[in-house]
């Protein structure tokens, strides 16, 4: 672990819920933090110990002391799960997903198991979406959070979403984003290509993604899937990139299903 992830690590922010069960840790998109966890928090905490993070560099969590890759990233969710458990059951969405894909390939002996949501590989897979994610981090400069949030929250929902979530999704990745952290995280995902080694996940997968997602799409979610041996694939219905907010019902319903068999959660 580099001296800029240890520091990160030591004083990284969470969010916790529930007392009893297996620990499961879920990793927000590149454009949020812990409270996009929020419905996780609520219902699934009644099974498990749900802990959500603010990635460092965002939200509540301090900047880290230097850049920081995709391997930093997965080394500090690491150093989470080893601080409460011996392993975790481990829920990435969009950005996060990337994180938790390398956290399994890096540290198989912590995951459990999966839980990837509208996620992909990695934009490193090509090279228009790689410059786009690379442009992010001037974009967040000159306009700021709040505008920045504005222009990209709406996006991330389905084109029917209610203008509650909509606001609530601007409102937080207003809050949650700033440099520097924002630019590592892009150039993390830019650089992100896990194609070669999703093959080797051992731990069971269970993926999602909105029916309409419009960021990273049903295409990348399949890819990741399809590369998976022990994996399951969901759509879910009337939802955008951010599933597990706009339609959490539906969402927490799976995810449980899946806690039931690789956990052994009761009834």
């Amino acid at each position: 672990m580099s001296a800029a992830t240890a520091t990160a690590t030591a004083a990284v922010h969470v969010e916790e819920a529930g007392d009893r069960g297996p620990l499961l840790l879920c990793l927000h998109g590149i454009g949020s933090s812990s409270a996009a966890f929020a419905p996780q928090l609520a219902e699934l905490s009644a099974y498990v110990r749900v802990v959500a993070w603010d990635a460092p560099g965002y939200a509540k969590s301090p900047d880290p002391a230097g850049p920081m890759g995709l391997d930093d990233y997965a080394d500090a969710a690491a150093a989470l799960i080893r601080e409460r458990a011996t392993t975790a059951h481990v829920l990435g969405v969009s950005w996060g997903g990337v994180i938790a894909l390398r956290l399994a390939t890096r540290h198989p002996e912590l995951v459990a198991s999966l839980i990837i949501a509208d996620s992909s590989p990695g934009s490193g897979t090509d090279e228009a979406k790689a410059a786009s994610m690379r442009a992010r981090s001037a974009d967040l400069a000159e306009r700021g959070p709040r505008a920045f949030a504005e222009a990209r929250g709406p996006r991330l929902v389905s084109p029917d979403a209610p203008d509650e979530l909509v606001r609530r999704v601007v409102d937080t990745m207003a809050d949650s984003v700033r440099l520097p952290g924002y630019a590592y995280a892009a150039e993390s995902m830019a650089s992100a290509d896990l194609r070669a080694e999703l093959p080797s996940i051992a731990a069971p997968t269970l993926v999602l993604c909105g029916e309409q997602d419009r960021v990273t799409g049903t295409e990348a979610s399949q890819a990741v899937a399809g590369a998976i041996h022990r994996t399951a694939y969901v759509i879910v219905k009337d939802a955008g990139h951010l599933a597990n907010q706009e339609q959490p019902g539906h969402f927490d319903a799976w995810v449980l299903s899946h806690l039931r068999i690789t956990a052994a959660i009761p009834e």
